[in-house]
């Protein structure tokens, strides 16, 4: 990791970004070690408030308001027959998350969460009070015939979800969570991994939404195809995104680099919100700092996308859903161990001699 101030260029907007705060984070371990249980009890969940520590620059943690925000939007691939389902559904699952009764949302009420749909490219016109507009396109055109997207609506996507993350900062929440809802986005958050982690299509593809051994096979292809023709440098990670990408991992790329910018905590989903934060780490390092992994996925690129930025998810449940569900099953693990951190009996308070450490 590094420490001092890391610079980089991203999206077209100069950015300074500092790495979690060391101080903050040696004394939030401090105060974990003061706690009258055994040292290092809670695991990971430990060192996830550590790193909270970290990003807000105090050991002093507030986890109260929390929201998870759903980037929607659809992609021209899914004319390649790589999904089971149509287009359509896309728009059908946005407009139930506004209603709330999507998964999202009732996972979402159990954690004492706030749910935000975003449009930023779902085919046709929603109509459902409660999605926040932010559309750039009608939809992204087919990866295999053309770049999914132009580098104009790329950049676009990626200012639209920086300047969503600091708007929900001065709203005065918390921590944030990143989910999607786009059909077909199995397909280009798998070709995007494949570039940047310099593996075959067919090690990092899986049956996305339940697709036949014939339908795998069937989008292993357009991906090796689409890939052939664009030619992508994985050096080069925004033309990486506006060939093989989607709107929806553009916005959230941007959403994971406005935590980091505003300072505010964003726990990642599964295998397409990590194929996201590969692509912010690779547009600037630092943004690492600020990313809570949630979960595991099933879909075989999530491990190696997670091994690569240092991950390692808590949650190991073989989800598969999206919308962001698996990132809010991991708020009630973080505010059960918040409890611990932040009420507990210290060793001092029970007079008994504290553990010691004899870890190198």
């Amino acid at each position: 990791m590094r420490y001092g101030i890391i610079l980089c260029k991203a999206a077209g907007v100069s950015l300074q970004l500092r790495p979690g705060d060391r101080e903050a984070m040696e004394a939030s371990k401090r105060h974990w070690n003061k706690i009258a249980k055994p040292l290092d009890g809670l695991g990971r969940m430990e060192d996830l408030l550590v790193k909270i520590a970290g990003v807000v620059r105090s050991e002093k943690l507030c986890l109260e308001r929390k929201a998870v925000v759903v980037f929607c939007a659809d992609n021209g691939v899914v004319a390649e027959g790589v999904t089971q389902t149509g287009s359509e559904v896309t728009a059908v699952v946005t407009e139930n998350i506004a209603r709330g009764i999507a998964s999202v949302n009732r996972m979402a009420s159990v954690a004492g969460a706030d749910v935000i749909p975003i449009d930023v490219g779902v085919k046709g016109r929603l109509q459902e009070a409660g999605i926040r507009n932010c559309r750039i396109a009608d939809g992204t055109a087919n990866l295999l015939h053309e770049p999914a997207m132009t580098m104009e609506q790329t950049l676009e996507a990626i200012h639209t979800g920086i300047a969503l993350a600091g708007e929900l900062k001065d709203s005065g929440y918390d921590l944030l969570a990143v989910g999607e809802m786009g059909i077909g986005n199995t397909t280009t958050s798998s070709a995007i991994a494949s570039v940047m982690l310099e593996q075959p299509p067919e090690a990092v593809t899986g049956r996305g939404a339940g697709l036949s051994g014939e339908g795998l096979e069937r989008k292993i292809q357009v991906i090796q195809k689409a890939i052939a023709l664009h030619g992508p440098d994985r050096e080069k990670p925004l033309e990486v995104l506006s060939a093989l990408g989607g709107l929806d991992i553009a916005a959230m790329t941007g959403f994971l680099l406005g935590g980091a910018i505003y300072r505010i905590p964003v726990v990642l989903d599964g295998m397409i919100s990590a194929v996201a934060a590969l692509l912010a780490a690779a547009l600037c390092p630092g943004v690492t700092d600020y990313l809570l992994p949630s979960h595991m996925g099933k879909e075989p690129a999530c491990r190696l996308v997670m091994e690569r930025l240092g991950f390692e998810p808590v949650i190991h449940g073989q989800l598969a859903l999206g919308e962001g569900t698996g990132a809010v099953m991991l708020f009630p693990l973080l505010d059960m161990a918040a409890s611990v951190y932040e009420e507990n009996s210290t060793f001092a308070d029970i007079k008994i001699k504290a553990y010691e450490s004899f870890e190198d």
